[in-house]
């Protein structure tokens, strides 16, 4: 299948395009290149036309809400117009989308969400998520599969270090303290791996389409920082008042049901990225943040 992914070049994005080659299919990236070395960057907003492309793989997106916070023009562009652009696109050409979405869109203090409650945003992230997926649902015919994905983790070809497990674990390794913001928050997560193997799925899988959730593990940000320091023996947790409203766990019964199945979890990450660092292959480089190192290369929201 000839297939197009936004953020080809991005945290999901790196690791998902050898997954989709070595499954058959031809891959055409998009990416803005602001994380790699890319020597022929695109923009998604600029997307003209879809050509012979059947199947949209929709990662592209600014991520995480301190970004969304910084860019708000920015975001609103790349997030939603971009998806309804492609959205119409793929309408005409009879084209199949796959949407990356959030399990944010619940927004605080929900308790356990399934896919057919309401969704709440709270932040401008939140929001240009809910958007994109209303927009995608207002096109009946395309039978979009929209994914929300919990917090991701794990090694990745183009790492961040700013999503929770992650950060724990970095901060574990190079400072030997892990800080914590309040820590009684609930987090669901969701293994790099598994999340590129939900995509390929997806895309062999047309008939399962709706919204799905995608996060098999629940624990509260204390209980990871203690899988953290479990791996990284010495490392000490060092809890902060300033706490994070944002607290919800994610029932992913639906997308089981439907068939996937799930091979790794959170301490697959933790020890994944503690032996990478250890065998010096990662490092703490501020281009692993995604807000400090657009802000260093000078983007404009634009």
């Amino acid at each position: 299948m000839r297939i197009l992914l936004t953020g080809s070049c991005g945290y999901v994005g790196s690791a998902l395009v050898p997954k989709l080659i070595d499954a058959g299919h031809r891959v055409f990236g998009i990416d803005v290149g602001w994380f790699t070395d890319n020597p022929l960057p695109k923009d998604v907003r600029t997307i003209k036309d879809l050509g012979d492309i059947e199947c949209i793989i929709h990662l592209a997106a600014i991520s995480n809400d301190p970004s969304v916070a910084y860019y708000p023009r920015l975001s609103w562009e790349t997030t939603v117009l971009a998806t309804q652009q492609l959205a119409q696109m793929a309408v005409k050409t009879g084209c199949r989308f796959i949407y990356a979405s959030s399990v944010s869109v619940y927004g605080a203090d929900r308790g356990m969400v399934t896919e057919d409650m309401d969704v709440q945003p709270l932040s401008d992230y939140n929001k240009t998520k809910m958007c994109a997926e209303r927009v995608l649902l207002s096109y009946p015919d395309l039978h979009a599969q929209i994914i929300r994905p919990a917090t991701i983790c794990g090694l990745s070809p183009r790492m961040r270090l700013d999503l929770t497990v992650n950060t724990l674990t970095m901060q574990a390794l190079t400072k030997g303290v892990m800080t914590v913001h309040g820590g009684s928050q609930m987090r669901p997560s969701i293994h790099i791996d598994d999340m590129t193997d939900l995509y390929v799925w997806m895309v062999d899988h047309p008939e399962v389409y709706g919204i799905y959730n995608a996060g098999f593990e629940n624990h509260s940000v204390m209980e990871l920082a203690i899988m953290v320091r479990e791996k990284v023996r010495g490392s000490v947790i060092k809890v902060q008042d300033i706490f994070d409203k944002r607290s919800y766990k994610v029932n992913s019964d639906k997308i089981l049901a439907a068939g996937f199945q799930t091979n790794k979890g959170v301490w697959d990450a933790i020890k994944e990225i503690s032996n990478s660092f250890l065998l010096e292959n990662l490092y703490d480089e501020p281009q692993h943040y995604n807000l400090d190192w657009m802000t260093h290369l000078g983007i404009k929201d634009e």
